[in-house]
């Protein structure tokens, strides 16, 4: 199930020169989504089905039943909670699988079942890759789409690497209000005020005082 559409529809008026926003970045953009950012999201979803199967090589003893969840009421194993829960059914495949439902039924498409966790997580990622420009050109939800990806990838290729999560500093929105990012977050709406701040204002903003921060 692939739905086409034509690039040139995701361009804002050409008279503007790259004076909009891009719908994940909010730099300055032609195109509803960059195409380095829609690239990204991209590559995050291909990697998806591959942390799946390194997930389980974490997974301790006893603890690799089909739905990645405890296969035994034996006394527990010291386990990461966070590898359980991403192998689980409602995990990575919780997650692509309520984008893939969405999607099919904006098209009114039918949804296929999958007998076993991985099999759902390799299709509905190919689903989601396959009309991965039709979601970027007019889904409303597409920074939620791409922020959910990107922080599930990255939480799963931490795990399987051991790779330290980033440190997140506090800097001060307009308003007053701190604002915890990372380096690479790309963008940030404040709780307080609502102002949305892109990346590269993000980066423009006071660092919070210590003691805020």
């Amino acid at each position: 199930m692939t739905r086409t559409t034509e690039r040139s529809t995701t361009m804002h008026d050409t008279d503007a020169m790259e004076s909009w926003p891009c719908m994940l970045c909010d730099r300055p953009s032609r195109w509803r989504i960059h195409p380095g950012c829609q690239r990204k999201v991209d590559e995050n979803l291909a990697a998806l089905p591959a942390l799946y199967r390194a997930l389980e090589a974490i997974l301790p003893p006893g603890r690799r039943g089909g739905d990645g969840r405890m296969a035994t009421r034996s006394a527990p194993i010291p386990a990461n909670i966070d590898v359980l829960d991403l192998r689980a059914r409602g995990g990575i495949e919780g997650m692509v699988g309520t984008w893939a439902r969405d999607l099919c039924e904006r098209e009114g498409w039918e949804l296929p079942e999958y007998g076993s966790i991985e099999a759902a997580v390799d299709a509905y990622t190919g689903l989601l890759r396959n009309n991965l420009n039709a979601i970027c050109d007019d889904h409303p939800a597409v920074r939620e789409f791409a922020d959910e990806i990107r922080k599930t990838a990255g939480q799963a290729r931490r795990l399987v690497t051991g790779e330290k999560p980033e440190r997140r500093i506090g800097v001060v929105c307009t308003c007053g209000a701190v604002l915890r990012i990372t380096l690479s977050t790309p963008g940030k709406k404040c709780g307080d005020c609502g102002e949305h701040h892109g990346f590269a204002a993000l980066r423009h903003l006071d660092p919070a005082p210590r003691s805020a921060a």
